[in-house]
C-alpha cells in the first residue's frame, strides 16, 4: 500500500500550521496559541501571541493575523477566509472576527471559561449581530490541548521554584 495523499487544502493540515505559530508562541514564553488565516486554498496570515513581546494586551494570534490577512486582501472585509485558531477565540477576538465577517472559525481546544464561540458564550453566532460565522470545533484537539497544559505546567513549576516567568 502506498502512502496516504496530504491534502494540502484539508482542516487538519492548516490547524497544523497554526500549531507550528502555538509552538513559536510557546518558545516566546507567550501563551502558546497560533493562528492562520485561508483565503482559496492558500495562507494568507500567520500569527502567533505576542502579547508579553509587544506589551500589547490585544496582541492575541486572531487579532495579529487578522490585520495581516486584511492587508493581504486589500480590504477589511474577509468573507471569502477561514480561521484556524489553536483555543476557542476570546471575546475581543470573537468580536474583531464578526466585525471582519470571517466566514469560518475552526479551533482546537474550546475554553469554557473564557471562550466566545460556544465556549462560554457565542458571540460568532449571536443573532442579533449583523454577521454569523460558521464554527468547526474539536479540530485536532489532543494536541492543543496538550501544548497549552504543557505550558501552564511549567509556568506554575517555575513559579513556585521563584523564576521569573514571562505569562500570566
Amino acid at each position: 500500500m502506498s502512502d496516504p495523499i496530504i491534502d494540502l487544502h484539508s482542516d487538519d493540515y492548516f490547524m497544523g500550521e497554526a500549531l507550528r505559530q502555538a509552538a513559536k508562541a510557546y518558545e516566546a514564553g507567550e501563551v502558546p496559541v497560533g493562528a492562520v488565516i485561508v483565503r482559496e486554498g492558500r495562507i494568507i496570515a500567520r500569527a502567533f501571541n505576542q502579547v508579553e513581546l509587544l506589551k500589547d494586551a490585544t496582541a492575541h494570534a486572531e487579532m495579529l493575523a487578522l490585520t495581516q490577512a486584511e492587508q493581504a486582501v486589500g480590504d477589511w472585509r474577509l468573507t471569502d477566509c477561514t480561521l484556524y485558531v489553536t483555543k476557542e477565540p476570546c471575546p475581543m477576538c470573537a468580536g474583531a472576527i464578526v466585525h471582519t465577517r470571517l466566514a469560518r472559525v475552526t479551533f482546537g481546544l474550546g475554553d469554557p471559561k473564557g471562550g466566545a464561540a460556544g465556549g462560554a458564550l457565542n458571540l460568532l453566532q449571536f443573532p442579533t449581530l449583523n454577521h454569523r460565522c460558521e464554527i468547526t470545533a474539536g479540530l485536532r484537539l489532543e494536541e492543543c490541548r496538550a501544548l497549552l497544559q504543557t505550558f501552564f505546567a511549567e509556568q506554575r513549576r517555575a513559579k513556585k521554584n521563584g523564576e521569573n516567568s514571562t505569562a500570566v
